[in-house]
């Protein structure tokens, strides 16, 4: 599979939209299953920029795994295609997929035992609420991603999946085996390292 590299510099709201018209979705996929080979290359044409984009600014800057997780992405999707109903769009359940193999990324990461050095505790809760602001207005823009490569991989990770994935915090600890005030406690000091970092970016 080809890397895709200048679509990942163009943005990753979501797959790149090539829809085509209602029930064309699942004719592809009916397709597919019937062993068309046409078929099978049109699908994996039409998606892999979108993905590579998608999974490309949830990952970065670890871009060695993400060709990788993408090819992952659309083993699940002909593994489990036959439950495809065009309920929703071909685009919209490959989306879905790969945010399930991300969060298991971040998962994996944040479950293991963090190596990053403490940070003060921040007196000032109230912060909070403008990162989340910042990140959410700002995600794709060349500061806030050079902001976040130069943190540390667990409060990279951490922050991606709690603002870009809107992940609660009671969640992932749920999914990394780690109490929710650990998950706080890594927030936090995510938090103030971004925000100093994005003061001295």
């Amino acid at each position: 599979m080809a890397k895709p590299q200048q679509a990942a510099a163009r943005g990753a709201g979501s797959v790149s939209s090539q829809e085509g018209p209602p029930g064309e979705d699942t004719r592809l996929a009916a397709a597919i299953l019937d062993g068309d080979r046409k078929a099978t290359a049109e699908f994996v044409s039409r998606y892999t920029d979108g993905l590579y984009r998608y999974v490309f600014t949830r990952l970065a800057p670890r871009t060695d795994l993400v060709e990788d997780l993408v090819q992952e992405v659309f083993l699940a999707a002909w593994e489990h295609l036959a439950s495809f109903r065009g309920q929703s769009s071909l685009e919209g359940w490959l989306l879905g997929i790969a945010r399930h193999k991300v969060e298991d990324h971040y998962r994996t990461h944040l479950r293991a035992p963090l190596s990053v050095e403490e940070e003060p505790e921040a007196d000032d809760w109230s912060l909070a609420p403008d990162l989340d602001e910042k990140l959410d207005e700002e995600r794709l823009r060349e500061r806030t991603a050079r902001v976040l490569d130069g943190l540390p991989e667990a409060y990279r990770l951490a922050l991606l999946w709690r603002y870009w994935e809107k992940c609660p915090a009671q969640e992932m600890a749920m999914r990394t085996g780690k109490t929710e005030k650990s998950i706080e406690r890594l927030l936090a000091r995510a938090r103030q390292r971004f925000r100093r970092n994005w003061q001295d970016a």
